[in-house]
């Protein structure tokens, strides 16, 4: 897993943040911008994509030993 680093961190920060948006939904974190509160959907959305990624690039990352 070593021979591609950058694939690697990418699957980590993909981790992160879809685990930051899970954690978000459990706890129920408000998100303010410019004033105007984030929809607890847009966590449910980013996290199934962020998680979607991180196993893509995880799956490719497997594949191309």
């Amino acid at each position: 897993m070593i021979q591609k680093p950058f694939t690697t961190v990418a699957v980590f920060v993909f981790m992160i943040v879809a685990t930051i948006h899970v954690l978000r939904l459990l706890y129920g974190w408000e998100v303010l911008i410019n004033g105007a509160g984030v929809s607890m959907w847009v966590s449910i959305l980013a996290a199934v994509i962020a998680g979607g990624l991180a196993f893509a690039v995880w799956r490719e990352l497997r594949h191309c030993k």
